[in-house]
C-alpha cells in the first residue's frame, strides 16, 4: 500500500470543496460556513436519514415538502402517523419513516427538541446507526468523526489501491478514512468525500484529469481505477407472487388495510392481500364477486421482486368489514399509499 503521507489529502480536498462544493437544501457550504453560519442538526438529520438507499436527485423534492410542512423536529415529532408515512411514500424502506418518527419523539420528550452532538449520545436514539450517528456529528457539529459512505469506499479504494472485495473490506476502508479525517473543518472534509465521489471519482469513467488527488491516487498510477472498488458477487433476486384485493363500494369508498408494524410497509395503509411467497393462495379478505385484472403489479425491493396479481370488487354502499379501514371517495389519496400498491391502484383505474 502507497504511503501518501507526504501529501496533505484533507487540504487538497478542503480547497477544491471550497470551490466546488455541490448545493443542497439541507447543505450550509463553505462560504457560509466560514462566516459563522452552523448547519441546522434536524435538517442533516433528516436528510442522512432520507438520503440512506436513495439518490440526491430523488431526495430534494421530498426534503423540501417534508421541511416546509414541519420545519423542526418539534413539529414532526407532533405530527399523525399516517401523514408523515403518506409524505415518505415513494422513497421506499417505509421502516426509516417509521424509526424517523420514533427519534423525532425521542429528541423532543427527553432531549428538549435538541439533537445530542457525540456519537455515543446519537447512536441511542431510534434509527441511528454508526454511519448517520458519523454523519451528523461531522456535519453538524463538527466533529472529527469518519464518514463512511459508498463515495468514500470508492474514493479510499482507489486512493490506497485497494482489492479486497467489498462488504469485507470495509473495516480497513475505514481505517485509511479515518487516518486522513483532519481535525480542522471536520465537516466540512466529510462532505467534500462524498462530493468527490458523487462528482469526480464516479463508479464509471472517473475524471482522473481533474481530480484534486490525482497526484498521490495508488489506482490512477497504476491504471487500476476504473476496476475499484471491487465487490463480492450478488446472488440473484428470487421473485416472489402474492394477491391483491381492491373493493370499492357504490358511494366511492374503499376497504384498505393497515399492514403490521414490523415486516415490509410496516404500518402503513394498503390493499388486502395474500402472503408473498412463491405460491400464495388466493384469500380474499372476504365474500363478494371478485374478478382478476389481465395485467399484473411488478416491483423489486431490496432482496426480491415482486409480481401481482388485482382482484377487484364492487360492493354495496353500507358495506363494513371487521379489520379493515374504510376511506370515503374524498379521504382517499392515492398518493399516500406506498409506490407498490400505488401501482396496483394505478393499474386498477386503468382498467
Amino acid at each position: 500500500m502507497r504511503d501518501i503521507s507526504e501529501f496533505s489529502v484533507s487540504a487538497a480536498l478542503l480547497d477544491w470543496y471550497d470551490q466546488n462544493a455541490r448545493h443542497m437544501p439541507w447543505r450550509v457550504g463553505p462560504a457560509d460556513r466560514a462566516a459563522g453560519v452552523t448547519p441546522d442538526p434536524y435538517r442533516v438529520w433528516l436528510s442522512e436519514v432520507m438520503l440512506q438507499q436513495t439518490t440526491v436527485a430523488a431526495v430534494r423534492d421530498y426534503f423540501m415538502r417534508f421541511t416546509t410542512r414541519w420545519p423542526d423536529v418539534a413539529s414532526l415529532a407532533a405530527a399523525p402517523d399516517d401523514q408523515v408515512m403518506g409524505e415518505w411514500a415513494g422513497l421506499g424502506y417505509y421502516a426509516r419513516a417509521r424509526n424517523l418518527l420514533k427519534c423525532a419523539r425521542v429528541v423532543a420528550d427527553e432531549y428538549d427538541g435538541q439533537f445530542p452532538d457525540t456519537v455515543n449520545a446519537l447512536l441511542k436514539l431510534p434509527g441511528i446507526g454508526p454511519y448517520t450517528a458519523a454523519a451528523v456529528a461531522a456535519i453538524a457539529f463538527d466533529h472529527p468523526e469518519t464518514v463512511l459512505d459508498g463515495n468514500v469506499e470508492r474514493v479510499m479504494s482507489r486512493l490506497y489501491d485497494i482489492h479486497d472485495p467489498l462488504p469485507g473490506s470495509k473495516p480497513i476502508l475505514m481505517k485509511e478514512a479515518a487516518a486522513l479525517t483532519p481535525t480542522q473543518r471536520p465537516g466540512d472534509y466529510a462532505q467534500a468525500v462524498m462530493d468527490l465521489g458523487a462528482t469526480i471519482c464516479t463508479p464509471k469513467s472517473p475524471a482522473c484529469g481533474i481530480c484534486p488527488l490525482r497526484t498521490p491516487c495508488a489506482a490512477r498510477i497504476v491504471g487500476t481505477q476504473a476496476d475499484l472498488p471491487k465487490k463480492t458477487a450478488k446472488k440473484p433476486k428470487p421473485t416472489r407472487f402474492g394477491h391483491v384485493y381492491i373493493a370499492r363500494r357504490r358511494d366511492g369508498a374503499l376497504l384498505l388495510e393497515r399492514r403490521p408494524d414490523k415486516g415490509l410497509l410496516g404500518g402503513m395503509l394498503g390493499w388486502p392481500g395474500s402472503e408473498w411467497s412463491d405460491t400464495p393462495s388466493e384469500t380474499p379478505p372476504f365474500a363478494a364477486d371478485w374478478s382478476v385484472l389481465s395485467e399484473e403489479v411488478r416491483h423489486t425491493f431490496t432482496h426480491f421482486h415482486l409480481v401481482l396479481r388485482i382482484w377487484t370488487a364492487e360492493l354495496p354502499a353500507e358495506t363494513t368489514t371487521d379489520g379493515l379501514t374504510i376511506l370515503g371517495k374524498h379521504e382517499f389519496k392515492p398518493s399516500d399509499l406506498p409506490t407498490v400498491m400505488r401501482k396496483a391502484h394505478d393499474l386498477w383505474q386503468r382498467q
